[in-house]
């Protein structure tokens, strides 16, 4: 056969024609861009939302100083096109879930390649692939663990098909500016502890991101802020840890930067807030002058479970500033402070201003132990890891395009050599899932809720769109009647908001009709009608949930919480990791295994496992320890790149 380089001519022939669309242009993407144009792909397109931010710059190898605050996708095409001017670039500086990006759009690719950070848009993606029935190749880094696999409608599981553990990354500006869950405060508290007492780090900010690429849309807006103070590209930036030691790391001033100005800051940025509750800023001054009970300071019950009132955590937020400050200035000028969860005011600082940050963005306030189970150690972003992977997307890719599907699998990359002494391990790829609600021939889920409390709003943000990844449901109920209780057309049924599900009829055993036409996506949604729901807990989707896995039996201490790679957790960019993986083994066998035959079993002793799920952000992947006991200091989920 000719060769064209490496390349059989026709594989080569193929390579020059097909058309690939490249989803995410962070630390996967930059690799991915460089892999296809060298391999010989000419026609790209990239589209990615955020912009470079200067903790992007250690690994993500086509951006520059002299780029923060611009758009990746355009910056990486034009990178790219300096080693390699015959190509045909073609960069989207927006989101993959705008409808401009629809079905159609889709269907003029051959492949499409996920270098993604997020659980809501690896959901998106999946669906709009299986709906234009093109390739996708998905995949997810963190640290030094990695996954690669294909999905293809009807031959192989989709991205949804099995169960996700919750998302253990998360965007950089949803911890800085728009928390909506604790874990996202706790993450802000633990990088906080970081910015005034331990080692800095660019990937830890904790100050509103001026650049989220949500507060504007228009790119350069976004990059006019980004370099509002970094004339030249040179970039200067005030030092958190210089600002408060200018302070002598006074409490009450650190509290109202924190707590009050900063928060009024956020509160500037007023497109953040159009469909969000706003924050409320705290002020020391009149926290100290509430009238209080004595539980609201000192709490009720056994110590490490008590929840404090406002004014019990801004005392104990005083009282650990002024500990750690003390322990800093025993060690000498210039020494660092380890956060380490077992050390009593560093696990006290992180607990109190989680929760203020928690109180000031209207969500329940949690426990000291409930702090210190999700906080823990984060997973840093290694450059070589985004390489590797890159790599084997490519090499899936050619798989494809020279119709050897059958010879497509899932490859993990391992931390360690698994007994054959093999870091990559390859894995035949699963079947459909037949009970799917995204994939299989008539998808259903079952949601149990209360239709007396839940309104039609939270049905449809909560979960049509947070839960289930719809972008634009609409909802008819089945009661002979077709009555249209949601309408994607603005203002067509924003009357039904909030009124309660059984305002409309709906109870036990209703059916509901959902479609979401930008995803070609239709979901029949049977109600389950109950009202003993956990306090909190206002539905549960039963069955084939999209991110409801199953968790250990007993709550583990120690969990720790994946967010130290900016490709999963940076500003700009919009875990649980095992302190120790010596006992978690891929077991290679002659007979090749499947990747769903690849999961722990706790009553086997030759045990295999399963990267469920691979999230940039999200790609998280659950690993079921071999020794599941609730006071062992190991983590039981890895959440990857």
């Amino acid at each position: 056969a000719q060769l064209v380089g490496p390349l059989r001519k026709e594989l080569a022939d193929s390579l020059s024609s097909c058309r690939v669309l490249v989803v995410g242009a962070g630390g996967i993407g930059c690799e991915l861009l460089k892999n296809l144009v060298l391999t010989g792909f000419k026609n790209i397109e990239v589209i990615d939302l955020d912009t470079i931010d200067v903790s992007n710059l250690n690994r993500q190898f086509l951006f520059q100083k002299k780029h923060v605050g611009k758009s990746k996708a355009q910056v990486a095409k034009e990178s790219v096109l300096r080693f390699c001017p015959s190509a045909n670039i073609t960069a989207y500086h927006d989101s993959i879930m705008n409808p401009d990006y629809n079905v159609e759009f889709f269907r003029n690719f051959q492949l499409v390649m996920n270098a993604l950070d997020n659980r809501a848009a690896r959901n998106h993606v999946n669906r709009m692939c299986l709906a234009a029935n093109i390739p996708l190749i998905e995949s997810g880094t963190a640290g030094y663990l990695g996954q690669v696999t294909v999905i293809k409608k009807g031959k192989t599981e989709c991205y949804e098909c099995q169960p996700k553990p919750t998302q253990k990354t998360f965007p950089g500006c949803t911890i800085r500016n728009t928390p909506s869950e604790p874990i996202h405060c706790i993450v802000w508290a633990k990088y906080l502890f970081n910015q005034l007492f331990g080692e800095e780090d660019a990937d830890q900010e904790v100050s509103p991101d001026t650049a989220d690429p949500e507060a504007a849309w228009n790119p350069a807006d976004a990059a006019a802020r980004a370099t509002a103070s970094e004339q030249d590209g040179d970039i200067k930036r005030v030092s958190t840890k210089e600002w408060a030691r200018s302070t002598g790391y006074n409490p009450v001033k650190l509290f109202n930067k924190l707590f009050k100005d900063d928060i009024m800051y956020l509160l500037t940025m007023d497109k953040l807030w159009k469909k969000r509750k706003a924050p409320v800023p705290l002020d020391w001054t009149e926290i100290q002058q509430l009238a209080c009970s004595q539980d609201d300071v000192c709490g009720s019950g056994l110590k490490d479970q008590q929840v404090l009132g406002v004014q019990g955590y801004a005392q104990l937020f005083q009282c650990s500033v002024e500990t750690l400050r003390s322990q800093l200035k025993e060690k000498g000028d210039g020494a660092e402070l380890v956060w380490d969860k077992d050390d009593p005011p560093a696990m006290d600082f992180v607990t109190a201003a989680a929760n203020l940050r928690m109180h000031v963005f209207s969500m329940n306030m949690k426990s000291r132990f409930d702090v210190k189970s999700m906080a823990g150690n984060i997973i840093p972003a290694i450059a070589t890891t985004n390489a590797v992977i890159a790599g084997l997307i490519v090499l899936e890719g050619l798989k494809i395009l020279n119709s050897d599907f059958e010879q497509c699998r899932t490859i993990f990359l391992n931390k360690q050599p698994n007994p054959r002494k093999k870091l990559l391990v390859p894995c035949a790829l699963d079947p459909p899932n037949p009970n799917c609600y995204v994939c299989a021939s008539k998808p259903e889920v079952t949601v149990k809720l209360n239709v007396h409390k839940t309104v039609v709003l939270a049905l449809q943000d909560k979960i049509l769109k947070e839960k289930i990844g719809m972008v634009a449901p609409d909802v008819q109920i089945e009661d002979g009647k077709g009555t249209i209780l949601i309408s994607s057309e603005e203002g067509e049924t924003e009357a039904n908001n909030n009124k309660f599900l059984s305002d409309f009829g709906i109870r036990n055993g209703s059916r509901l009709q959902v479609d979401d036409f930008l995803q070609d996506y239709t979901l029949l949604v049977n109600v389950l009608h109950s009202e003993d729901l956990e306090k909190d807990v206002e539905f549960e989707v039963v069955g084939d949930a999209p991110e409801k896995a199953p968790g250990p039996s007993a709550p583990e201490e120690g969990k720790s919480i994946a967010n130290g790679s900016n490709d999963s957790a940076q500003p700009s960019t919009s875990s649980k990791a095992a302190a120790d993986d010596d006992d978690v083994l891929i077991v290679d066998s002659d007979e090749e295994p499947t990747s769903s035959t690849m999961e722990t079993s706790p009553d086997t002793s030759n045990r295999k496992r399963k990267h469920q799920d691979a999230d940039t952000d999200d790609a998280a992947s659950k690993r079921k320890r071999v020794d599941q006991h609730p006071a062992q200091d190991d983590d039981d989920i890895i959440a990857l790149d």
